[in-house]
């Protein structure tokens, strides 16, 4: 198993990631901040999980808007 030491989502599974960008910005400001159809027609977190794990551009895309995120 590799080491994780610099990965700042270490731990976070994408489900989770989803999940809280969702709680935070809603379904609307997410579609628009990250242009991809699974946040804009008829959106859910299963739907847009089985979009970005086939997705590897979409899915760096949503985990830079978590890291760029301040959830506080």
């Amino acid at each position: 198993m590799h080491e994780q030491k610099n990965n700042p989502l270490h731990g976070l599974t994408l489900e989770a990631i989803v999940t809280r960008l969702v709680e935070h910005y809603g379904w609307d400001a997410l579609g628009q901040l990250i242009n991809i159809r699974c946040f804009q027609s008829d959106p859910s977190v299963k739907s847009s999980l089985k979009f970005l794990r086939k997705t590897p551009w979409a899915r760096e895309k949503v985990e830079q808007l978590y890291l760029s995120t301040d959830f506080s």
